[in-house]
């Protein structure tokens, strides 16, 4: 079913050109320009906080770092990667579906359904993780500045789903270029749609759609749940989140910018994780108010949907996260379990 790919909450940052190559200055007194484009809309507070943290690097760079950040204009989030690769953008702030782009162990983090069944285990496994995976993607030319979530992905639909069975019938949203996703819901029996996240609010409402997998902070930002006015209360993975920065660019600032940028960058994360979450339950609140069903989950509902999801896993396994990843990830899980019932 969906994955937490699907979901967009993605932030780009870009330092712009300087001398005669991008975002690489050509001494320590040089202008560097940053675009930073995002998925998030604009006036959103994840958009806001952009902008601080932007003000923030102009301020510790003493006027050496301009940040101009633009919302949702860039493309999708293989649009922004691609941007990265070709110079026009220097670093990023993505969800899973662009860090995946990068580096593909990252996708363990987001993309094993139910997985994790609490948000504090999310957290243990993914601080140990960091270190790797950010090793990982500097290889690939990328340096990671922070690390977050936003919660947890529900799937907002047009009637009731309190079962996995419930879902077979409804055309299903899948992120437009996400074949091994579309293969494997096909496989087992749903209906996946491929379409792009700029085009779910009208796939809704026209009925080329029935479901869409989101935060609901973003389904109330895009007001999905004018037309999708169920939420299944499943738990169905944590979204993923991570700000990048071209290691050429990086490497191109004195280490006192590097690390006033740094500290403004892991502020900027601490208030995403804090408010991601937070805004979570403020907007299941505003969309009851507006007309939402939130939909129960009985433990026997939920233990359907565990069984699904892990029925997925041997395709998940070694196609969308590496074997090794992968498997690191259950052993990070039972080790934090077992330590819990000691």
């Amino acid at each position: 079913m969906g994955r937490v790919r699907k979901v967009v909450i993605a932030a780009v940052v870009a330092l712009g050109a300087l001398g005669i190559a991008p975002g690489v200055a050509t001494s320590q007194t040089a202008l560097v320009r940053i675009r930073l484009g995002t998925l998030v809309p604009q006036g959103t507070s994840y958009h806001r906080i952009l902008q601080v943290m932007g003000e923030r690097w102009r301020t510790g760079s003493n006027g050496q770092v301009q940040l101009t950040v633009y919302a949702g204009t860039m493309g999708s989030e293989a649009e922004l990667v691609r941007r990265m690769r070709l110079g026009q953008l220097q670093a990023a702030a993505l969800t899973g579906v662009g860090l995946g782009e990068i580096e593909p162990a990252v996708r363990a983090l987001q993309e094993i359904p139910m997985a994790y069944r609490t948000l504090e285990e999310y957290e243990y496994v993914r601080s140990r993780l960091e270190p790797v995976l950010s090793a990982r993607l500097a290889e690939r030319g990328f340096v990671v500045l922070f690390w977050v979530d936003a919660g947890w992905v529900r799937y907002f639909t047009r009637r009731p789903a309190v079962r996995p069975d419930d879902m077979r019938g409804l055309k299903i949203f899948v992120t437009a270029g996400d074949d091994e996703q579309f293969d494997m819901m096909r496989s087992s029996g749903y209906t996946p749609v491929f379409l792009d996240w700029a085009d779910a609010l009208t796939a809704l409402q026209t009925g080329m759609v029935d479901a869409v997998p989101s935060i609901p902070y973003y389904a109330l930002t895009m007001q999905f749940h004018t037309v999708a006015s169920y939420m299944s209360e499943v738990n169905w993975a944590p979204l993923l989140g991570a700000t990048v920065i071209s290691k050429r660019t990086w490497d191109g600032l004195s280490p006192e910018t590097q690390s006033a940028l740094r500290a403004a960058a892991v502020e900027a994360g601490r208030q995403f994780q804090a408010r991601g979450r937070a805004e979570s339950d403020e907007a299941v609140a505003a969309m009851r108010r507006r007309g939402l069903t939130v939909v129960p989950i009985p433990p026997a509902a939920e233990a359907e949907w565990r069984a699904m999801s892990e029925r997925f896993y041997p395709q998940i396994r070694g196609r969308m996260v590496p074997a090794d990843m992968f498997d690191e990830v259950l052993r990070l899980l039972a080790e934090y379990r077992s330590s819990r019932t000691r």
